[in-house]
């Protein structure tokens, strides 16, 4: 993808992930199975077990936290110590399931967010997704306050939590200005927000066909080997 790559905004991958479930035969279980398998291997590919084993997922009540939730598991499986943080838990089966899935690992959950920070060796963002809305609602409100002090690496799952996904980072003063990543991993295209992002970025789209996106208006990347991320150039385009 050159410089001057397409973007999807909140609207239109709200309509594309549509899309990939009705016509493109996907269910949500399979398309939250590869998202959180991408952003796993993106972690792999940034920081690996041999030097930053504990890695803290803070999950948030949606369809990103079930990202995250699914990217828990393919860490424990490569060798990572995940922890997860998932104070808001809805009530329903898919979600539901992915936490026994988890249990069934031994993977652990902490409700000590402050304490889980300072332990961990790095931390995967899997908060809010392109459909987040301000404000922030605790207990988020802390944890992005968190986030902006954080020394630890952190990844974060489409785009950067407290970011608008059209417009980007909030302004100087309020909330998550100060939070930057250092690998953000887009799922089926980057989103306009990831224009202001200059650190190492994924595109996670490896089961998007060739005819969906030329519909939809963007090019596919040649994905290495049976990767299911291929790294994205910085886009260099004036904002």
């Amino acid at each position: 993808m050159a410089a001057s790559r397409m973007y999807l905004s909140a609207k239109r991958a709200a309509a594309l992930d549509a899309e990939l479930m009705s016509s493109g035969g996907f269910s949500l279980d399979q398309l939250m199975e590869l998202a959180g398998l991408s952003c796993a291997q993106a972690v792999y590919k940034s920081h690996p077990p041999e030097s930053k084993r504990n890695v803290l997922i803070i999950a948030g009540p949606g369809n990103n936290g079930g990202d995250g939730l699914v990217a828990a598991r393919h860490l424990k499986l490569f060798g990572y110590n995940p922890i997860v943080y998932y104070p808001k838990r809805p009530n329903k089966d898919l979600y539901n399931r992915l936490v026994t899935q988890l249990s069934n690992l031994k993977v652990s959950f902490t409700d000590d967010i402050d304490m889980a920070i300072t332990e961990t060796d790095q931390i995967l963002d899997a908060i809010f997704g392109f459909s987040f809305q301000p404000p922030i609602r605790d207990p988020f409100v802390h944890v992005i306050g968190l986030l902006e002090l954080t020394k630890k690496p952190v990844t974060s799952v489409d785009i950067p939590s407290s970011w608008d996904v059209d417009s980007g980072p909030p302004k100087t003063g309020e909330l998550g200005a100060g939070f930057v990543p250092d690998v953000l991993v887009s799922l089926t295209a980057p989103k306009p927000a990831a224009k202001f992002f200059k650190g190492t970025h994924f595109l996670g789209g490896r089961f998007v066909s060739k005819e969906i996106a030329e519909k939809w208006g963007f090019s596919l990347p040649n994905y290495p080997g049976v990767d299911q991320v291929v790294e994205l150039p910085v886009d260099n385009e004036k904002l």
